[in-house]
């Protein structure tokens, strides 16, 4: 049986950059793949602009993960700017634009990827598509649907969430994990619309943004917009919300339409008016026509009742849309079940990176961020195993 130093299962951002890693560290390291080429979700992730990551503040960007308690660490170990710097030095200059989110100047994934997948190859980094892994049996070896079978001394799961199935990432490790005895929370869709019960006017306005909205679940709440659907929401402020949203057992939002007004403020415009007569209403409160077609779902009886409304409408949510429609997922690898090296405890030598962990972050760089973070990591851990340590 061929026997390889460290397999990187998964060729996504974390295990490509868990392979470089783990070549840079003097390691071989080899990248096994199901589909026929690496980077796939990499440039789907880029087909509306490579958002690599975000330039706010370092404690505000680590609060936007959920899950384990070392986020600060690990994305120190390997931060926004140092992934500034590693695309700088792949020749694809960044800015940030207004939003503070980050980009590569071409804002395209494709020319980052070629220059990476060069770099990997100088580093004798070596690519096996068409290898889709099936088995992990005693004594580390791996198996997969063609029917070869290698031993390796370090194995790096990366083999992403649930989303984008066509990319490969389907989540059909998942079982497999759990039948190895590892802990994991079922897969569930993240960053991703949300349906509910729109009457025909509102249904009409499907494609039509609601802007400058303050949206609230509980005690969080985001300025922002979101994008009326014909079968409910889609937006980075729904997705912020999303993990808030999954843990009420009857989902809902609010929005407040007019944020930088007050409720008197509103009722003064609204004077002497008929509180049902829309088309005046709309001009008075300078409302866009997917905020009155949601507010006229009611008969008001008063200013105030209407006012009311306006400042805090309450949105029933009935589920989000299926997860292969999802940015991300939630769910994975429970965190219990790693050490601080993203080494499963019950598996020693066997790292996971990416996705496959129980996380969960926000669209905005959030989510490339932690994949590099999560690979450098393990990466780094497991070359660090192949010289007898951990």
């Amino acid at each position: 049986m061929e026997e390889i130093e460290i397999a990187i299962v998964g060729g996504g951002p974390a295990g490509l950059r868990a392979a470089e890693v783990a070549a840079d560290a003097g390691c071989s390291a080899t990248v096994f793949d199901g589909k026929p080429s690496v980077g796939r979700k990499f440039l789907v992730a880029g087909k509306g602009g490579l958002n690599i990551t975000h330039g706010e503040a370092f404690d505000s960007f680590v609060s936007r993960y959920s899950g384990g308690d070392f986020w600060k660490e690990m994305i120190e170990d390997f931060s926004p700017v140092d992934l500034r710097d590693w695309c700088h030095g792949l020749g694809q200059e960044t800015f940030q634009a207004s939003s503070g989110r980050v980009y590569p100047k071409s804002l395209k994934g494709a020319p980052v990827l070629r220059a990476w997948l060069a770099r990997l190859k100088s580093l004798g980094v070596e690519f096996r598509p068409r290898h889709l892994w099936t088995d992990l049996l005693p004594g580390n070896i791996l198996r997969f649907s063609n029917g070869s079978e290698v031993r390796a001394k370090a194995i790096i799961f990366a083999l992403g969430g649930g989303s984008w199935m066509k990319t490969g990432s389907d989540g059909a490790w998942l079982e497999k994990f759990r039948t190895l005895g590892i802990d994991c929370t079922p897969l569930v869709s993240a960053n991703c619309g949300w349906e509910c019960d729109w009457p025909p006017g509102v249904i009409a306005c499907g494609g039509m943004p609601l802007k400058n909205i303050r949206v609230s679940v509980g005690k969080n709440e985001i300025l922002g917009e979101l994008m009326v659907t014909r079968y409910g929401l889609e937006g980075g402020s729904i997705y912020a919300l999303g993990g808030a949203l999954r843990a009420m057992e009857t989902p809902a939002l609010t929005i407040d339409f007019k944020p930088t007004f007050s409720c008197e403020e509103l009722v003064s415009k609204l004077a002497g008016m008929n509180v049902n007569n829309w088309e005046q209403i709309r001009k008075r409160l300078k409302l866009s026509s997917p905020a009155s077609a949601i507010l006229s779902r009611k008969v008001y009886a008063d200013c105030e009742q209407l006012v009311g409304e306006v400042k805090n409408c309450r949105i029933d949510l009935i589920r989000p849309r299926p997860i292969d429609e999802a940015i991300s997922s939630a769910g994975g690898v429970k965190w219990n079940e790693l050490d601080s090296h993203l080494m499963l405890k019950k598996l020693p030598g066997v790292f996971v990176c990416g996705e496959m962990i129980d996380w969960d972050a926000p669209t905005g760089g959030y989510l490339l961020q932690a994949a590099f973070a999560t690979g450098t990591r393990a990466g780094s851990s497991a070359a660090q195993h192949l010289k007898g340590w951990p």
